[in-house]
């Protein structure tokens, strides 16, 4: 008898595992209720992740490891601090590699913060009022105007947000969903602490943290 099992090709699934960093089991039963459409399984599997990660979300992250990718000759170094709830998951080769993958983002993208929830309220009130004049000018009512920029607010955080960011080597997840697909590979909570950037010649450099971070510096 003819199983929905036999009908997917081994190749798909190592595919979609490649792809999505996913167990082969998982790749399967997505490709399984996809009838074997890639893009579909891959959807599936991020959700997936994503709803592991929301989960966990809240669970304590006091182990993990610092990464640190070095890019053009030397020339731009990171140093980033990824964290999780177990030394073990730290020392795995999936966490090793997210925090490679990481650190490399970073070098290339120069994001100024972690999360959206990170950004002050002086970088989101400047941003805004740049919006609101160029929209403004086009003759716009105060109510549109508003709408226009909360639309362009969206455009703004993947720029500076390290979490919203499409990921380099793969341009249809953003690093939070990367950061997902750990979670629900590995069964831990993950979090991105810190990071550091610095390029030769230029005499700013990025450092930033999340707020939970600064928060618990403050207290120690």
């Amino acid at each position: 008898m003819s199983t929905v099992t036999e009908k997917i090709d081994a190749k798909l699934v190592k595919e979609l595992r490649e792809k999505s960093g996913a167990p082969m089991g998982d790749c399967l039963k997505a490709l399984q209720e996809s009838r074997g459409n890639m893009e579909e399984a891959f959807v599936i599997l991020r959700k997936r992740g994503m709803a592991s990660a929301q989960k966990k979300a809240s669970r304590t992250t006091n182990e993990g490891a610092v990464g640190q990718y070095i890019h053009a000759g030397g020339k731009i170094g990171v140093l980033v601090e990824v964290n999780c709830e177990s030394d073990f998951v730290a020392r795995t080769e999936d966490f090793q590699e997210l925090l490679k993958d990481i650190a490399m983002h970073i070098a290339a993208t120069d994001p100024r913060y972690i999360r959206k929830e990170d950004v002050t309220a002086e970088d989101l009130e400047r941003e805004k009022e740049i919006y609101r004049a160029q929209t403004a000018a086009m003759g716009k009512s105060a109510n549109v105007v508003e709408k226009i920029v909360e639309g362009k607010m969206g455009k703004f955080y993947e720029e500076v947000c390290l979490l919203e960011q499409p990921f380099i080597k793969e341009q249809s997840l953003t690093i939070k969903d990367l950061i997902a697909s750990k979670v629900g590979k590995l069964g831990e909570n993950i979090t991105v602490r810190r990071f550091a950037r610095f390029k030769v010649g230029d005499p700013n450099w990025t450092v930033a943290q999340t707020k939970a971070a600064e928060e618990t510096s403050a207290a120690e």
